[in-house]
């Protein structure tokens, strides 16, 4: 957009803080961690009992990382927070119970 004097000017939104480059590299550092430990975590025969456990808390641990960093949620109004992580519950739940109900239940044969 040109100005009176001819020169241009540039607008900026501002949408308030954003992550500097050291952090997203810090934040790859962390999810190249986790993802190792979901790996050793599998190959593991003492943790066979806890596995299931271990890797949806790592998993959803990874999930939540990304989401507040690499899609900027975390910057963004917490009312997306609110919108994006009430879902995120409600499925975990279901997936919780589900492994209970399944896994730890006893069947039940009509016949």
């Amino acid at each position: 957009m040109a100005t009176e004097s001819g020169t241009a000017s540039v607008q900026h939104e501002t949408h308030g803080a954003h992550a500097t480059v050291g952090t997203y590299v810090l934040i790859g550092v962390i999810l190249t961690v986790i993802t190792a430990v979901e790996v050793a975590v599998f190959y593991i025969p003492a943790l066979a009992s806890v596995l299931v456990p271990i890797l949806i808390v790592l998993s959803t641990t990874k999930f939540v990382i990304v989401v507040l960093f690499y899609m900027h949620l975390r910057y963004d109004s917490p009312l997306f927070r609110r919108v994006f992580f009430g879902p995120l519950l409600l499925a975990l739940f279901v997936v919780i119970g589900l492994i209970v109900l399944f896994k730890y239940l006893p069947r039940f044969d009509p016949i």
